[in-house]
């Protein structure tokens, strides 16, 4: 380190200065090779059905390349390697694998009426004091019973004039006290737009809390870093991260450490899961999973029938199935760990419980 010649105290004092010019670069430079590596986990994600067969042993000839047109497979390697090799009714390959059913006629474009629901590019206003934000359209994986495959995101990019529009939106209403960030996956973002994202939203006081859904903690766990949960600390209101967690077999070790960081940055963690045919439509499944969350101290939030959107429905259980699978649930754990079972329905007030 170079020192200026100057008198004792001077010297201490530009040591310092060094020293907190070093930390400053030093920090930096962690939060860009972070980014870094969660993004070379996306550059490296499998893009084709047929591919992820190879890779698990399994017969390429059910995937479903038709299908994989009109919605990409994107699956990146992490969650992959959670999958059982040459099982090809694996819950976690079921999720990501286009099938021939996807092809087959049945459900809509729009399922839960999010065009209708549109305030401004960007944003959604359905509940009372309430506002979804579209914060990006990119995802961490595709899951083939996504609500939102079909929606228009071109018409909304996380672009400076986009954001702007629902930021003033945001500014008018007072009314709106919770933003949900949502996507495609908000975590999509680097961590420096987050940042700037979190400190825009923290400057509107009537702004209480912060809700973020994600996939991206278990899907690719390394996507929890240092610089992410220094934004996230700077919310000094109710902060909320909702995961998407649909079998147990999703948590592991990395899991794991992703989820006890996010809660030590002081946020409260929720799940809501989707009852998915032949993936985890019985109780068995289900009261696993909801054990591993809250030994997690993951509070089980919502067990979703599917939404009927086109390419989705051969996942559908019908609601005598998921009303059964609740009651065993109710019998089998305490209450703080029994997901509410509801519905989506387009317009309707709140989530309709069944």
């Amino acid at each position: 380190m170079r020192r200026r010649q100057d008198t004792p105290g001077r010297t201490t004092e530009l040591l310092e200065l060094d020293e907190i010019l070093i930390a400053a670069i030093d920090s930096v430079e962690a939060s860009l090779t972070a980014d870094r590596d969660w993004q070379q986990s996306l550059r490296e994600a499998v893009r084709s059905g047929r591919q992820l067969c190879r890779l698990l042993g399994i017969d390429p000839q059910i995937a479903g390349t038709a299908a994989e047109g009109d919605f990409p497979v994107f699956a990146p390697r992490e969650f992959i390697a959670r999958m059982e090799p040459g099982n090809p009714s694996d819950p976690l390959l079921l999720q990501v694998l286009a099938t021939a059913p996807e092809s087959h006629p049945g459900g809509v474009d729009d399922p839960v009426g999010d065009m209708r629901s549109l305030a401004a590019p960007g944003m959604l206003q359905k509940y009372a004091g309430r506002a979804l934000v579209i914060a990006s359209g990119a995802c961490a994986i595709h899951c083939r019973y996504c609500f939102r495959r079909h929606f228009p995101y071109q018409s909304s990019p996380p672009t400076p004039t986009v954001w702007q529009g629902w930021l003033q939106q945001l500014r008018r209403d007072p009314s709106i006290e919770e933003v949900i960030l949502s996507g495609g996956d908000p975590l999509s973002l680097v961590d420096s737009q987050l940042s700037k994202l979190v400190a825009t939203l923290r400057a509107i006081p009537s702004v209480h809390r912060l809700r973020i859904h994600t996939r991206f903690p278990v899907v690719i766990p390394a996507r929890v870093t240092d610089s992410l949960l220094a934004a996230l600390r700077t919310w000094e209101r109710g902060l909320f991260v909702v995961l998407h967690v649909n079998h147990a077999n999703e948590i592991d070790a990395e899991v794991e450490w992703a989820v006890q960081r996010l809660r030590r940055a002081g946020a409260v963690l929720l799940n809501q899961a989707v009852l998915l045919r032949g993936v985890n439509d019985s109780a068995e499944v289900q009261v696993e999973l909801c054990r591993r969350l809250v030994n997690l101290q993951v509070i089980p939030y919502y067990l979703h029938q599917l939404d009927p959107v086109r390419g989705a429905m051969h996942f559908q259980v019908d609601d005598a199935t998921a009303r059964r699978i609740l009651v065993e649930l109710r019998q089998r754990l305490p209450g703080y760990a029994v997901p509410e079972l509801v519905r989506e329905i387009p317009g309707a007030p709140s989530k309709t419980p069944l």
